[in-house]
């Protein structure tokens, strides 16, 4: 008799246990979930066009809530929905350069905003940049891309839709994991 509620006891435990297991369980995959989708996104770099700040191959993780309460900022690193994808799928990582009202233009390779004399800091790119391209006037709540290795990049130079709405920034890039770790600047 006693032997068999020792039994019955050692059943309830066990019961118990799975349950807890099964609990926490479905609590990380909820963790993992929410900051996958909410906090922060992890992105492969599939190309060439922000060597050597980003190389090819490189893990990163960018943070979504970045940009919900302050707008982005020249020389942030951005990941963003392919303006060109009808889909909206495909994600882009790039260099803001022409902020909203901006008049961008590429002279011999250098960027200038609104005319001005000097252009722009580009002491993140590889190579001398070459090429002429614009004037682009970024309309509000819109954002023009570059690449920081130019000479090798796809970005707004040569899209069909020139700028990145609001909208379409997905997070700031943060952090490289793999294959070292490294703040992204």
């Amino acid at each position: 008799m006693e032997q068999k509620e020792e039994q019955k006891q050692d059943v309830k435990n066990v019961k118990k246990e799975v349950m807890e297991y099964i609990r926490m369980i479905v609590f990380v995959m909820v963790v993992v979930f929410v900051v996958n989708n909410v906090v922060l996104i992890n992105a492969k770099i599939p190309s060439e066009s922000m060597e050597q700040t980003i190389m090819t191959n490189d893990r990163i993780f960018g943070f979504r809530l970045a940009y919900k309460f302050q707008d982005p900022e020249r020389y942030d690193i951005v990941i963003f929905r392919y303006p060109d994808d009808p889909e909206q799928k495909e994600l882009f990582i790039k260099r803001v350069i022409g902020l909203p009202g901006e008049t961008v233009a590429i002279r011999g390779g250098k960027v200038y905003i609104n005319d001005e004399e000097q252009p722009l800091e580009d002491g993140f790119c590889p190579e001398d940049p070459l090429g002429d391209f614009g004037p682009y006037t970024v309309p509000e709540g819109c954002y023009f891309m570059l690449g920081d290795n130019r000479n090798y990049s796809k970005d707004s130079r040569f899209w069909d839709t020139k700028y990145v709405r609001m909208d379409q920034i997905v997070g700031k890039a943060l952090i490289r994991y793999f294959p070292s770790i490294k703040r992204i600047k």
